[in-house]
């Protein structure tokens, strides 16, 4: 077998930190499934991370940067509306959800799990530092994009969006009610918009 970069290690094993995560749950992602999930031994985990918890940051910062690869799809060329642009990119959320309950909900776990264990709390931190960053920056673009400003400060608004996501989320991971999702999606764009100043 041929040997495998530090890089290529990492890249493993958060892939298979997310797979346990999404098929298990967070209290199952010990290094030992980690690993063995990943097909590696122990000292191929030590030889890429010093701890569970860098390991698990880098699990966050695997999905923040799915994220922000979607909002690089973000149409922003030409004329566009601003209830268009606005709706796309809560929606584009939205379809990641539908196309991987699983991996939103161990990241809901995951958040979670972090508050009630002090020494990961960072990265519950980290996580909610990124969604609201991502957040902004999408905020920010569809301002600059469509020449108009908010009512409140963005990194207020990026907020505002998280907490209806996350509620948004929850909603689905427990009913799986499509029409529901329809007029949530619906209800966060409009309260989006009523921070616009026209």
């Amino acid at each position: 077998m041929a040997r495998m970069s530090v890089a290529d290690r990492r890249e493993a094993l958060v892939g298979a930190a997310l797979a346990v995560i999404e098929r298990d749950g967070v209290h199952a992602a010990t290094t030992r499934a980690i690993v063995a999930e990943a097909g590696m031994s122990l000292a191929s985990f030590h030889y890429a991370y010093t701890s569970r918890d860098e390991l698990l940051e880098a699990v966050v910062r695997r999905v923040v940067d799915g994220y922000a690869a979607a909002e690089a799809d973000l149409e922003l060329d030409g004329p566009v509306q601003l209830e268009a642009l606005a709706h796309a990119a809560i929606s584009h959320y939205v379809e990641l959800l539908r196309a991987d309950p699983a991996r939103e909900q161990g990241m809901i776990e995951l958040s979670l799990y972090s508050i009630r264990t002090p020494e990961l709390r960072t990265i519950a931190t980290a996580q909610y530092g990124a969604y609201h960053a991502f957040a902004e920056s999408v905020l920010r673009r569809i301002a600059e994009h469509c020449e108009v400003t908010y009512r409140v400060e963005t990194a207020l608004l990026a907020r505002m969006v998280i907490a209806m996501t996350d509620g948004l989320t929850l909603d689905y991971l427990v009913t799986r009610d499509e029409a529901a999702l329809e007029r949530l999606t619906e209800l966060v764009v409009a309260s989006v918009l009523q921070q616009v100043e026209r």
